[in-house]
């Protein structure tokens, strides 16, 4: 086990039947690996802000959080990620810009193993695609 845990949160936003995932930067960790947008929930702030926060800073857009659809933990070399995915929707479309992101594309779910995801992504893949097909996830454990 790991010994730092840092909790990140990403949203799932579908479109026309495509999901909006962005790739990381150059300069960050995992540089130019692809993700659902969002990132690390900071000290005092919950789920819901920190992903709301992570939209305006990433891609200086508005959302609006919904349910927790996924989870996973992931061990990295000294420390580990709690991920959660929450359906999310855009408050405007058509207000995406890459700002803390390399780019942002829309892509269909059959389409995303056409893009390198972070180990803990990949993870929630298998929670993700249950969410889609089944319309049931796992329950996230609790901020």
């Amino acid at each position: 086990m790991a010994s730092k845990s840092i909790r990140v949160v990403a949203a799932v936003i579908q479109r026309d039947g495509k999901y909006l995932i962005t790739q990381r930067r150059e300069d960050a960790s995992l540089p130019l690996l692809w993700e659902f947008p969002g990132g690390r929930v900071e000290e005092g702030e919950d789920d819901k802000k920190a992903l709301e926060r992570e939209f305006a800073e990433r891609l200086g857009a508005t959302v609006e959080v919904g349910k927790p659809v996924a989870f996973r933990t992931h061990d990295y070399e000294g420390y580990s990620v709690e991920l959660v995915l929450y359906e999310a929707t855009l408050v405007r479309a058509d207000s995406l810009e890459a700002k803390r992101v390399k780019e942002y594309r829309w892509v269909a779910a059959d389409e995303f193993g056409q893009y390198p995801f972070p180990p803990a992504d990949r993870g929630t893949m298998d929670d993700f695609q249950l969410f889609v097909g089944a319309g049931k996830a796992k329950k996230p454990p609790s901020a």
